[in-house]
């Protein structure tokens, strides 16, 4: 291989490193940790957090460009310019030069269009941070604290509750079906309760393990693990509804406090409750769209719900959601929608409307279709009637907890361990190779530096058996500088000139890097499929560390001493205190 060819290499290399690295790097070293604790809420704190400060900013500004009507925009409102310009070209009218705080506040159609551009700068904002946060390295618990929780999931009793019920035939099915629902459930209820960026995945065949970083509450964790999907059908009130929206529409930043609970709950008849109506987005996300008072009464319970299905209309052959109620449910419905005709029931899950039907006439019979959707928000609505049929008993078998301050500690102690054994190795090999042991310093921070880049790229998690197999690949990678300078220095007290003593000394030592290596990965990469937890962590750092190790040896350092040769003009070699 040319030099140039290897200097172009190392170069994409580092360049691509660094791409990798760098939402690591304005993850852990540009945010704030009040931005970084903001982002890893939930979605939907994330929502109300930007909907409170944009009408929070739009009042700001409309008090300014009133106060100071001539007033040019500032430094900090520039970003307010990009939608001013759009606006005036779709108005087809010139931009006014200079800009005015009122002038850009008039080219908004209405205070909501302005609201809705101030609100999309906050949320970019945070969703950029949550975005950083997944491309990074992630700390695992042993060093971040936390909490895992194995869960074991009753799929044995699932089928007995499903005993007789002519839908239900595949019992393996059913139970796959069930454990599909139970982690999507615990997904939506850990993430309701914004705690940080959770790992949920299936364990076995009946157990999930859960991974929550960060400080969490034992007690809290065990109410959301535990406590089964409430969904049931109230009667909507369409007054108090009509009234509470006027309401809201008046006093958006002041109807709610910041837990979401009403500042004057006198807006409604006591015998309402007010909750938000969500439409589930081409994300899957559920995003709000309205709030609906609802009676406090409930008319059906979600136990009654013996199956739920995606069906078709006969006629206009357009989505519907068919759902099969028992004797006592079937018995309820039917009495209840007899009286209500003409008036909307509301379906709630987890406190969430997510379903507002007009009672068209009394259903009897227990056969309910509910129609009205496309066909993502009728897969959506089966999904929410399956927590109630496939209701699967949930039990913690196992919970361990780490302190955050615990975790802390071992971030220092495994920085550290890795920064002495860092220093120590360079100073060895200054002292022992002299110049030549410059180009295995250089080799080794850039294998640091490219083990990290991995790490960023493919979003593994560190922990400490990570930082284990971090710290002996910094033995590995010198070792491979030794086996190539002894070779070195074995040409050069054969006579042969610098030039020619490393091209023969990389050459000769080739095989044994490769050998060495290669068996090593071998190894790591068995224990990565075959092994789980801190033997996969270890395995996959050295797994990376050995493939790093390789290039920096051969390619970094090799171009090192070429460029010193050949662009410095150096004839001499110093690499041994016995050698001249």
């Amino acid at each position: 291989m040319s030099k140039r060819s290897r200097l172009v290499i190392i170069v994409a290399v580092l360049a691509m490193c660094f791409v990798f690295l760098w939402p690591s790097i304005q993850w852990y070293a540009r945010t704030p940790k009040e931005q970084q604790a903001l982002a890893l809420s939930s979605l939907e704190n994330i929502k109300d957090y930007s909907s409170q400060k944009a009408v929070s900013e739009v009042k700001n500004l409309i008090f300014q460009a009133k106060s100071y009507p001539d007033v040019e925009l500032s430094k900090d409102q520039q970003w307010l310019k990009k939608s001013v310009v759009k606006n005036y070209k779709e108005m087809g009218e010139k931009l006014p030069s200079p800009l005015s705080l009122h002038d850009a506040l008039s080219s908004f159609s209405s205070q909501a269009a302005l609201q809705s551009v101030v609100e999309a700068r906050f949320r970019n904002e945070i969703l950029k941070n949550k975005k950083n946060y997944k491309n990074s390295v992630k700390l695992g618990l042993d060093l971040s604290g936390g909490m895992n929780v194995i869960v074991r999931a009753d799929l044995d009793a699932v089928v007995k509750s499903q005993e007789g019920n002519v839908a239900v035939a595949d019992t393996e099915a059913l139970k796959q079906a069930a454990m599909q629902q139970a982690i999507e459930t615990l997904s939506s209820r850990i993430d309701r309760f914004g705690l940080s960026s959770p790992t949920i995945r299936q364990q076995g065949e009946d157990r999930i393990y859960i991974e929550l970083p960060g400080s969490a509450e034992t007690d809290q964790i065990n109410s959301i693990i535990q406590g089964r999907g409430i969904l049931n059908f109230r009667l909507v009130d369409d007054d108090a509804t009509q009234a509470f929206q006027l309401f809201y529409a008046q006093h958006p930043d002041s109807t709610f406090d910041s837990q979401g609970r009403l500042v004057d709950p006198s807006i409604i008849p006591d015998d309402d409750e007010v909750f938000g109506y969500y439409l589930t987005d081409e994300y899957g996300l559920d995003q709000r769209v309205n709030y609906l008072v609802v009676k406090k009464e409930i008319v059906l319970d979600g136990k009654h719900i013996k199956s739920a299905t995606v069906g078709t209309e006969d006629l206009t052959n357009k989505p519907s959601v068919n759902f099969t109620l028992d004797a006592e449910g079937a018995k309820i419905f039917g009495e209840f929608t007899g009286e209500h005709i003409h008036q909307s029931l509301a379906i709630l899950s987890d406190n969430k409307i997510k379903s507002n039907a007009t009672i068209q006439t009394a259903i009897t019979g227990g056969q309910v279709s509910i129609t009205g959707f496309g066909q993502q928000e009728a897969r959506n609505l089966e999904k929410v009637l399956q927590t109630a049929w496939l209701d699967v008993p949930l039990s913690v078998e196992s919970q361990q907890v780490i302190g955050a301050s615990l975790g802390d500690q071992a971030v220092k102690q495994g920085i550290f361990a890795l920064g002495v054994g860092l220093i120590a190795i360079m100073l060895f090999m200054l002292i022992w190779y002299k110049g030549a042991g410059f180009n295995a310093c250089v080799a080794q921070v850039l294998n640091m530096y490219i083990m990290f880049s991995i790490l960023s790229a493919f979003n593994l998690t560190v922990t400490l058996p990570t930082i284990a197999g971090m710290i002996l690949t910094i033995g590995m990678a010198v070792d491979a500088n030794v086996i190539i300078f002894e070779r070195i220095k074995e040409e050069l007290k054969l006579g042969k000139d610098r030039a020619s003593s490393i091209s023969a000394g990389f050459d000769n030592a080739l095989s044994a890097i490769m050998d060495s290596n290669i068996t090593t990965f071998i190894a790591a990469f068995f224990m990565t499929m075959l092994g789980t937890g801190s033997i996969q962590g270890f395995a996959v750092s050295l797994a990376i560390g050995v493939v790093s190790t390789v290039f920096t040896a051969l390619v970094v350092s090799r171009l090192i001493f070429d460029f010193n040769t050949e662009v410095m003009k150096k004839k001499g070699m110093s690499i041994s205190w016995r050698l001249k």
